[in-house]
């Protein structure tokens, strides 16, 4: 059975590792150059989103559309338990974590989800975009999509991995 979740999330979602998932509503994207500088800000208080509930897909947007980059880059997954801490449910990339960012994810009720490496199918399944953050970095902004769709397999919940 696929689970249809909404986002951003109104309330924490029960997922299982191994729960297959399709996502539609509002996501961030992000990746090596806007994640680090997005923590920054956060650490100084000046946080320039609403997080809470948000989904962030470790990927760049261009006109060639979107598919995943891997998650355990130190500055993509350094950037996990802030973001987490500060309110991001659901991690969208590809790649296996360290259990210590795994057991980070947990702790704050966040969940870590793959996607198919397939730019042409994700980016089939977005309807909008708009930089939303540090548009200087071009393709590696943080942009909100709205998508309709994306299929995901969840990686890491409660402490727990797929491998």
């Amino acid at each position: 059975m696929i689970k249809k979740i909404q986002l951003p999330l109104e309330e924490p979602v029960n997922l299982q590792v191994g729960d297959k998932i399709q996502l539609y509503g509002k996501l961030f994207t992000g990746r090596d150059a806007a994640l680090p500088r997005l923590v920054e800000l956060i650490k100084e208080g000046k946080n320039p989103l609403e997080l809470a509930g948000s989904a962030f897909m470790h990927t760049a947007v261009s006109e060639a559309g979107i598919s995943p980059t891997t998650s355990n880059k130190v500055e993509i997954e350094g950037s996990m338990e802030y973001l987490s801490k500060s309110g991001v449910k659901m991690h969208i990339g590809k790649g296996s974590l360290d259990q210590e960012t795994v057991d980070a994810l947990s702790r704050f009720g966040s969940v870590f989800v793959v996607t198919p490496p397939a730019a042409a199918l994700l980016s089939s399944r977005v309807i909008s975009k708009k930089v939303v953050a540090f548009p200087e970095e071009g393709m590696e902004a943080i942009h909100q999509l709205e998508v309709d769709g994306i299929p995901a397999i969840v990686a890491a919940a409660r402490s727990k991995t797929i491998n």
